[in-house]
């Protein structure tokens, strides 16, 4: 970590002169089991690997933000009019400085906070395009680094809604939650279940030292792009027998109940997501209950990754090629991580084979003419989190809504002292495209939503907040989450 800073400092004075306020990291992550289950309101098993992107960050006078990456050695610069409300995705910043762009459009449009101009060096020792969340990692260092910068107090589970709704809406990446997530709220030598309907996040204990075993990551440098289209597809085959059977999502399905769909490939995708929810909170429950000899989880694993060959036909040669290989040559377990279509498998290996296993992965990918793998052994490792101090004077963030006590979200309550003093309830509102794609909490009248903080669930109820036509207003609590 500390050469990451290093960089990224050098960096900074290199492209902009002076030095930065501060330095923000975020991670990496693994996903254990629950594969292609988040947007489904299903259940995942990630950690945070010791792997991280460094931002080092600056205000800035003018109302534009300069990025620079030590990647590429380029600097991007935007102002207002690329990060304006509604922007057409054409004029979306693209690449890598987009995701920076996005989080940006993010706070100012979603979360109406006062989010000024900017200088941000990137660091990253992240792998790139391996299915490790460098795309959440670049928005976890940048987001927590302009909260703290322009005095933006958001309670954890909103910070993963900026982020998400960053690379879903800016990026156009349809993911779910659990990159931001797991990057925001790993713990190290700890394991997260996440509920993805709720919001609920468990750490749980993740001993693979005391197993003796190792987590190794082969990167098999097959190309992974979530903006893709392959990726969206099977969300959107998702939410299609979701439709079908009547339900707000696949993880309500019943046993049995995807024999009725009349398309096999449909009823192959609801198979996975059910079967992969069985898995991860099997896992779950046995790690809960204290089970340290975590050899149990390589069963788990490959029938994950068989499931997402078969089922969900996510997997590419490299990927499948890749865990024969690992198990071959001693792994307990290997599956395919984050959203496939390339990137990387997880190995599950005792600590004394772990170089044999790499030698073995290396030599089929040779044969097999594939490029050569690269290995990362991934630990449990902490969150994203702030690595320096910021300055004495924060005078200028005043008038931020989000502070600490004021039990504000996403916007005043529209029956508080803060709004009118006698407004209608919120109404039921369809914040996402899916619904009506407009809103009617009145505690945002003008508003054009196209997700919103509600995300995927918005025709159960209002927006954030839970009126009930009571005329008392008040927010979901945050282990809840949004409704």
């Amino acid at each position: 970590m500390d050469d990451l800073i290093r960089r990224a400092r050098n960096g900074f004075t290199r492209a902009f002169g002076g030095k930065p306020d501060g330095c923000w990291a975020a991670p990496g992550r693994i996903n254990v089991l629950g594969e292609h289950t988040d947007y489904n309101d299903g259940y995942v098993l990630p950690y945070a690997i010791p792997y991280y992107t460094v931002a080092a960050v600056a205000r800035s006078e003018s109302p534009t933000w300069q990025v620079w990456s030590e990647a590429t050695g380029e600097t991007v610069t935007f102002g207002p009019g690329r990060v304006r409300e509604e922007l057409p995705r054409d004029q979306a910043v693209s690449g890598w400085a987009g995701y920076v762009a996005g989080v940006v459009w993010s706070l100012r449009h979603m979360a109406d906070a006062p989010v000024g101009g900017a200088r941000i060096a990137i660091a990253s020792d992240v792998p790139t395009g391996a299915g490790l969340s460098s795309s959440a990692a670049l928005e976890l260092s940048v987001l927590l680094a302009l909260c703290d910068l322009f005095g933006v107090d958001l309670p954890d589970e909103h910070k993963v809604l900026v982020a998400q709704h960053a690379e879903n809406e800016y990026v156009g990446a349809p993911t779910g939650i659990l990159d931001q997530t797991a990057s925001l709220r790993s713990l190290p030598d700890s394991v997260l279940f996440m509920d993805c309907r709720s919001g609920v996040v468990e750490a749980l204990p993740f001993p693979l030292a005391e197993s003796g075993l190792d987590m190794i990551v082969v990167d098999t440098r097959a190309p992974h792009r979530h903006s893709d289209g392959e990726y969206a597809d099977r969300r959107a085959d998702c939410e299609r027998a979701a439709k079908l059977l009547g339900l707000d999502s696949l993880r309500d399905v019943r046993r049995g109940e995807a024999l009725t769909l009349p398309d096999q490939v449909l009823r192959r995708r609801v198979r996975h997501v059910r079967s992969e929810n069985h898995r991860t909170r099997t896992a779950a429950d046995r790690l809960r209950a204290g089970d340290t000899d975590l050899r149990f989880l390589g069963e788990l694993m490959l029938e994950s990754h068989l499931s997402l060959a078969a089922d969900f036909e996510v997997t590419v040669p490299e990927l499948d090629h890749t865990v024969e290989a690992a198990l071959r040559g001693g792994a307990w377990g290997a599956r395919m991580t984050g959203g496939g279509f390339g990137g990387s498998v997880i190995c599950l290996v005792n600590s004394d084979r772990s170089e044999e296993m790499c030698r073995h992965v290396a030599e089929v990918a040779a044969r097999q003419d594939f490029p050569e793998p690269r290995f990362y052994t991934a630990t449990p490792a902490a969150g994203a989190h702030r690595l320096a101090d910021l300055p004495r004077d924060r005078d200028h963030v005043r008038g931020s809504t989000y502070r600490s006590g004021t039990g504000h979200r996403f916007a005043p309550c529209p029956n508080s002292d803060a709004a009118t003093s006698s407004p209608a309830p919120p109404t039921a509102c369809g914040v996402c495209s899916r619904c009506t794609g407009s809103c009617s909490n009145p505690a945002r009248p003008s508003r054009s939503w196209r997700t919103g903080w509600c995300g995927r669930r918005c025709s159960r109820g209002c927006c954030w907040w839970d009126c009930a036509g009571s005329g008392t207003c008040a927010p979901h609590s945050a282990t809840r989450g949004p409704s």
